[in-house]
């Protein structure tokens, strides 16, 4: 009953036009988009770590899961590979994140996409652990110490001092919103794109 519940109020949500969306990931959601709407998405094998509702809604060649606690990508590696990798707001939770970050690169085949969002000026919040912060030069620098070709990073950040304040005591929403005023020095999100060496 309260699957149903949940489900008729997203889809009154939608009709409306109000975005159920966290307003921490709105743009960096519009611009991971734009990017793999650049993909040939259909032909790609996709793992996401940690999997969410957003990236497996794309029609991806492939798509698999790898999901903690039955798997960790601090521990596990797949016996597999894939053309992109997407962690959504997972970095900042994981306990040793530069072996996972070598156990994605290894995952993914030569030239393959590491996408990877994190929170940057948000409340801590322990799922079961809360970790690590990077603003963007220092996730460029991190995913280039890793392996990451540093010529093909690009990352990108947003936030603002209202959505900063929208987020101390609750998990603001998106809502009717739709100009996103971008105030650098207050980033709420950071993302970055990385391509592993051919």
């Amino acid at each position: 009953m309260k699957q149903q519940a949940i489900a008729l109020a997203e889809r009154v949500a939608r009709v409306v036009g109000y975005d159920k969306t966290h307003i921490t990931r709105t743009v960096a959601y519009r611009t991971i988009d734009a990017f793999l709407d650049t993909l040939p998405v259909q032909e790609m094998d996709a793992l996401e770590i940690a999997a969410g509702w957003k990236w497996r809604e794309r029609d991806w060649g492939s798509y698999t899961e790898m999901n903690w606690p039955e798997y960790d990508i601090c521990d596990h590696v797949l016996d597999r590979q894939f053309d992109i990798c997407i962690a959504d707001n997972v970095w900042e939770h994981l306990v040793r994140p530069y072996r996972a970050t070598e156990h994605v690169l290894q995952m993914l085949r030569p030239g393959g996409i590491f996408v990877n969002i994190t929170p940057f000026m948000i409340r801590q919040h322990a799922v079961p652990v809360d970790c690590t912060r990077w603003t963007e030069l220092g996730m460029r620098n991190f995913l280039a110490e890793v392996g990451f070709d540093e010529a093909t990073i690009e990352t990108g950040s947003w936030g603002n001092r209202s959505a900063v304040k929208a987020n101390l005591d609750r998990w603001a929403r998106t809502g009717w919103q739709r100009r996103f005023k971008n105030e650098p020095n207050f980033p709420v999100t950071v993302w970055a794109i990385a391509r592993k060496p051919e």
